[in-house]
């Protein structure tokens, strides 16, 4: 009797074992996330933290035209010092801007010592302008990321940073600035599990509908005209693994009708004459899909106006942006089909 009870037991240890494994294998292949965290993971636990970028920006704006690193140091909040590189990118914000957008390049070796993974390139986006004004300009289009991202984890992830630059060519610091660290691609890849897509002119079926009819209701929502999928301008597209579909993965909303940069301006191709008015760029896209995405910017509705409300921006500026929401809504509600252009009479 004792040798039967000793063989249940082990028959029932190995059965939950086995069970075991298996509910493991399904984790792991579900999309879990496995991966180590990242040096933008770290720098991004909070909203607007303090960081503080030693480096030469008296050359780096006197050679912003150029591709070239330059030598500098990232202290975060806690004090932390990283090794980093530093060089100018983007096009339009590179000639026009007072502090050219950056990218940062961080010291691989110092990130698997610090337990990290080897992605070790973010986007700085920085203020056009050196006022209050260029402030209230990068909020803004900060709040943008955050209501797509609100939409979809296929975005790139931004998170709001106060920024001192301190100028080692004069040994003197500008005052701080709100600044967006911005998800470089390649990490955003690796977090989606998929592959980038440098291809020109990518079809239409080859797309994830619903995906990308959600990115083209955005737009329109935002008053955005600025970007092209075919392009790829100011899209990255991501091949799935799994599916092998693309996703269409937007950024740069400065010139969209929502964040009103004083320098912005519609496609030429719409025919509009102010980023205040929207233009549906449905991209041979049906309508159906486009009802679905619509409807689900409508069930976000309230979640983008609380968005809007955010402290770091004045008051005047939070109510223009829930105004200029609250037209999109109040045009496009209630009906079959959405319309192809809204104008903003009045505004």
């Amino acid at each position: 009797m004792a040798t039967n009870n000793l063989f249940y037991k082990y028959w029932l240890l190995t059965l939950f074992l086995s069970l075991f494994a298996c509910f493991a294998e399904a984790q792991d292949t579900s999309g879990i996330q496995t991966r180590p965290k990242s040096i933008f993971d770290v720098l991004t636990q909070k909203e607007v933290v303090k960081m503080t970028l030693e480096t030469d920006l008296t050359t780096i704006i006197e050679q912003k035209k150029s591709n070239q690193y330059f030598p500098g140091t990232l202290r975060s909040e806690d004090g932390k010092v990283y090794r980093v590189e530093v060089k100018t990118r983007g096009k339009f914000r590179r000639k026009i801007s007072v502090f050219p957008p950056l990218k940062l390049k961080f010291k691989k070796k110092d990130l698997v010592a610090d337990g990290l993974d080897t992605l070790n390139e973010i986007k700085l986006v920085l203020p056009c302008y050196e006022s209050e004004k260029g402030d209230e300009l990068i909020v803004r289009e900060y709040l943008a990321y955050k209501m797509f991202e609100h939409l979809t984890n296929v975005s790139m992830r931004a998170r709001l940073i106060r920024l001192t630059i301190r100028d080692t060519h004069v040994e003197k610091s500008k005052k701080p600035m709100y600044a967006i660290l911005l998800e470089d691609e390649e990490e955003l890849a690796s977090r989606l599990n998929g592959i980038l897509v440098e291809e020109y002119g990518i079809p239409t079926d080859s797309l994830h509908t619903n995906q990308a009819a959600l990115m083209v209701m955005f737009q329109y929502m935002i008053g955005n005209t600025d970007w092209d999928i075919s392009m790829q301008r100011n899209v990255r597209l991501m091949r799935s693994k799994e599916n092998g579909k693309t996703f269409v993965v937007p950024y740069d909303f400065d010139f969209s009708g929502l964040v009103s940069a004083p320098y912005s301006s519609p496609s030429s191709e719409t025919g509009l004459k102010t980023v205040r008015d929207r233009f549906l760029m449905s991209n041979g896209l049906k309508p159906e899909p486009l009802l679905r995405a619509f409807n689900a910017l409508k069930s976000a509705k309230q979640a983008f106006y609380s968005i809007c409300e955010s402290k770091y921006l004045n008051n005047a500026a939070a109510e223009d942006m829930d105004n200029f929401l609250h037209r999109f809504f109040e045009k496009a509600e209630g009906k079959n089909e959405i319309p192809k252009l809204i104008k903003m009479d009045g505004d």
